[in-house]
């Protein structure tokens, strides 16, 4: 019986001997992140013609995370309206992720109505403080400005995306 066992495993190398390794060299040569990756980071988009925020602060993404890792506080402006009426619009005020609990579940994503909140595709340098995963709303939009300079790129499960997928009239 060991006998056996031990061919079996000199075959086993022998077949793997001349096979080319596939070995990826890092600091010289990085892998591709695969089309579904889950794992990354948090973007808050924002209109880049007017520099306004998509966050409505409506807290879908708070109230359905199941780690209850999301604050927003909501803030309420009002603005002139050019026909001389007012107009009040909310906006989240603060924004923060806790990042160390984050299960990658998207849910945030995927319910939020204006697509402001966004998963990331990101390769992120491990934090060796508390402080380096708590995601705060300026460190949000700086990954918004990162999209827009083509540095990063979003998952690919978008709220906008996931409900044209389930839009009944669609073939």
């Amino acid at each position: 019986m060991k006998r056996m066992s031990l061919i079996r495993s000199i075959g086993v190398n022998f077949k793997h001997l001349f096979k080319k390794p596939f070995t990826v060299m890092y600091p010289d040569k990085k892998r591709g992140v695969p089309e579904r990756w889950r794992l990354g980071g948090f973007a808050l988009t924002f209109n880049p013609e007017t520099g306004e925020e998509n966050c409505i602060a409506c807290q879908l993404c708070q109230n359905i995370c199941p780690s209850q890792i999301i604050t927003v506080v909501r803030g309420v402006e009002t603005i002139n309206m050019p026909d001389g009426t007012t107009k009040k619009r909310t906006f989240a005020k603060e924004f923060y992720i806790d990042y160390q609990a984050c299960m990658q579940c998207e849910l945030c994503v995927q319910v939020c109505p204006t697509d402001a909140i966004v998963m990331v595709k990101e390769r992120r340098k491990p934090g060796y403080r508390r402080e380096d995963l708590i995601y705060d709303k300026e460190r949000l939009l700086e990954n918004g400005r990162r999209i827009l300079r083509g540095e990063l790129e979003i998952s690919w499960s978008t709220g906008s995306r996931l409900r044209e997928l389930q839009d009944p009239k669609r073939v």
